[in-house]
């Protein structure tokens, strides 16, 4: 039998516990005097802030960061159609990024109480170092199963010798673009604000590969 060409494709996953969590949180108040409600905005956010550089230093905090205050005005309509007086609303958005997922959880509990304060979403995720890690992991383990089936086709053909002509990330043979596809789930939800521990779910990590081998 004449060389065959042999293509397949080699797909694998690996899940790995998220090593870090970011939270979304905002401090927001109104009202109808403008000085008053950045005022009141000012002294609900002081607090907030303290707890975030106290666990950074703590180490339980790797990163954060805040938006200046925003304050806006809005004029709501009346039963009648007319409009009212202005309503002052000023926030003051916060994201941190935690290591110690059980001192996060007490700290949103120890704040979800607090006046004007709204707890955003939590994205789970690995730090880039172990994500670099995992992808080359996924791809080494995608490679192999790619060869793995070549083999196996050519030995179902009576084939021995199996080389390999090409191999590339899934689509990049037929021109479309495809790469490493590392997804996190969303772990808690906004539900669980007042559980005793938030708790991310595995995140997964694959790649899939396109070989082309062939076999004689």
């Amino acid at each position: 039998m004449s060389e065959v060409i042999i293509t397949v494709r080699g797909e694998h996953e690996l899940r790995v516990a998220p090593e870090r969590a970011t939270i979304q949180l905002s401090v927001s108040l109104e009202g109808p005097d403008r000085a008053e409600v950045v005022e009141r905005t000012l002294a609900a956010a002081a607090p907030v802030r303290q707890g975030i550089e106290a666990r950074k230093a703590a180490g339980s905090i790797t990163e954060w960061s805040s938006q200046r205050m925003s304050v806006y005005a809005q004029r709501p309509w009346n039963k009648d159609g007319r409009k009212l007086a202005p309503v002052y609303r000023a926030s003051v958005d916060f994201t941190t990024t935690f290591a110690d997922f059980s001192e996060m959880s007490l700290w949103v509990i120890e704040i979800s109480t607090d006046d004007g304060l709204a707890i955003g979403s939590i994205d789970w995720h690995l730090t880039p170092e172990t994500e670099r890690e995992v992808e080359r992991e996924a791809a080494t383990r995608a490679v192999g199963v790619a060869v793995s089936r070549a083999q196996a086709y050519a030995q179902a053909l009576g084939l021995q010798n199996v080389a390999p002509r090409e191999i590339s990330d899934q689509g990049l043979m037929s021109t479309e673009r495809a790469a490493f596809m590392p997804v996190a789930t969303t772990g808690a939800g906004m539900d669980s604000a007042m559980a005793l521990e938030f708790r991310g779910e595995e995140i997964t990590v694959s790649a899939t590969v396109e070989g082309r081998f062939s076999a004689s």
